[in-house]
């Protein structure tokens, strides 16, 4: 990829992100892109090879998913609400981008098998840290695999996404821990 300047590429990728979210990837077009940005199609072309590159690039680096880092809250199931807090209000914050690319990663299996390539792996250190800090508070007998616990936290948030729909209540965060997450990790403490 040919280095670019970094206004250049800043309002690339913040036209691919705004008209992703308004017309969608089927709809959207590398000339749309490059109008909105005010940038050549030449340009474009000479730092991603196509639209699938260049909308896993903004995923990648401009989508607002990282993994919210715990509270410490002196307690698990509190440690564990944070976590599902914080997954709610990143999820939250994107919903429309979010709703539009779900069908577009399973209708475009080029654009999707681009992402898996290209998506950065997860920092789970503080979901890690938060287990830790349970298991030296005698919450869980032993450590439990952090990846597993964000895995099913994630999961639980992207149902309600797609198939109930925001807003994420407090109602939801606690049944999440304390009918769901709680009892997972409790019983994959080893």
């Amino acid at each position: 990829m040919a280095p670019l300047d970094p206004d250049r590429e800043r309002a690339i990728l913040d036209a691919t992100l705004e008209l992703l979210s308004e017309v969608g990837y089927d709809r959207m077009s590398v000339d749309q892109i490059a109008k909105r940005a005010k940038a050549s199609k030449a340009t474009i072309y000479r730092r991603w090879p196509g639209k699938p590159e260049l909308v896993v690039d903004v995923i990648c680096r401009r989508f607002d998913m990282d993994i919210p880092q715990s509270d410490d809250t002196g307690s698990l199931a509190g440690d564990l609400a944070s976590v599902v807090g914080g997954l709610c209000g990143a999820v939250e914050r994107k919903h429309s981008l979010i709703m539009g690319l779900s069908s577009t990663l399973v209708s475009h299996q080029e654009l999707a098998r681009t992402l898996r390539e290209h998506m950065p792996s997860k920092d789970l250190s503080g979901t890690a840290a938060l287990l830790d800090r349970a298991v030296a508070r005698g919450e869980l007998t032993g450590p439990v695999d952090a990846g597993k616990v964000f895995t099913i936290a994630e999961a639980l948030v992207w149902h309600r996404m797609i198939f109930i729909g925001p807003p994420f209540d407090a109602a939801f965060v606690t049944e999440s821990v304390e009918d769901v997450l709680l009892p997972l990790v409790r019983a994959w403490a080893v």
